[in-house]
């Protein structure tokens, strides 16, 4: 059997088949009237979605020796269908994305549910630049600073209850900024989730800027998850909720197809995903391949599964 390898796929065999058929039918002609009517715009629509400084101290958290990714590499080669299901699409068709003002509702099995706004999020800890790994499941990946505090830092914030087990993620669905679920080819708004303990992990990262900047747009502005190693989907991108539950709660991804995409997504170059290996990656910006590391090189988190068939809850 052949294995095709990251350069060799294409965006087609990245999604379930009967996604991308159904899509990319209705796609050839929206990116450019999706755009036109981005630029229509005030300029003060557009400055909203521009990025400012963000200061930070280092972390010891952070990867180390490994050279970072370009900038230009991260912001321009993105993951972000509500935007484009093209890597370059993100980029253009997020430009104008409005951020501000921005509300994220944390709720559930928790004591203390309350809104905050990105302000008062970034308020509640120092914020730290961490360098981590982030690995797609399309096997390549990136080595990027990012910038935010630990998730535990706002779950103790809110207090989870005994009956929390999960924590679940949902992201801004606007149609008016957006695509549609149809033309995104998938459904929509983007959810996602955790185990509690998973959560709590150290190096789980709320996250507000990389580079040294704050986010943009199709980095998941203003306030996303980087968890280094679970494959990016996981990492969910423009949070609006927070829910803390007693179960499994739904993925997006899981959703549309669960024989490709598991809860846990934990980077395992032994599980190939059904259609390409995972035991190679090619990093951005790299002409050469890599060996996939387990957990993504991040070791410290095996204990969260110990006893699990790792190729059965993949």
């Amino acid at each position: 059997m052949l294995i095709k390898q990251a350069t060799d796929l294409r965006h087609s065999e990245v999604t379930p088949k009967s996604l991308y058929f159904n899509r990319r039918q209705f796609l050839a002609g929206v990116p450019a009237v999706f755009v036109a009517g981005h630029e229509a715009l005030s300029p003060s629509a557009r400055a909203l979605a521009a990025t400012s400084k963000l200061s930070a101290v280092k972390s010891q958290l952070s990867t180390t020796g490994e050279k970072i990714s370009t900038y230009d590499d991260v912001t321009h080669y993105n993951n972000y269908y509500e935007f484009g299901t093209g890597k370059d699409q993100p980029a253009e068709l997020s430009k104008n994305f409005k951020t501000s003002p921005w509300v994220v509702s944390v709720e559930g099995d928790v004591a203390k549910p309350r809104k905050f706004s990105v302000d008062e999020l970034m308020k509640l800890a120092p914020l730290e630049e961490r360098v981590y790994r982030h690995r797609c499941v399309e096997a390549w990946s990136i080595v990027v600073p990012w910038i935010g505090y630990s998730l535990s830092t706002l779950l103790k914030e809110v207090e989870p209850t005994s009956k929390a087990k999960f924590v679940a993620f949902e992201t801004l669905y606007d149609s008016k900024q957006m695509l549609s679920p149809f033309q995104a080819g998938i459904p929509l708004p983007y959810v996602e989730g955790l185990r509690l303990d998973e959560a709590h992990h150290p190096l789980a990262l709320l996250c507000f800027g990389m580079y040294g900047e704050t986010l943009p747009p199709q980095d998941g502005a203003p306030v996303r998850m980087v968890l280094p190693w679970k494959y990016g989907f996981k990492s969910v991108k423009s949070i609006v909720k927070i829910r803390l539950v007693s179960g499994q709660p739904p993925c997006t991804w899981n959703e549309v197809g669960a024989n490709e995409y598991g809860f846990y997504s934990n980077v395992n170059p032994n599980r190939d995903h059904p259609r390409w290996s995972q035991r190679l990656e090619r990093r951005l910006g790299e002409f050469g391949k890599r060996t996939t590391l387990m957990f993504n090189g991040y070791p410290e988190v095996a204990s969260l599964y110990s006893g699990m068939d790792l190729m059965r809850n993949y």
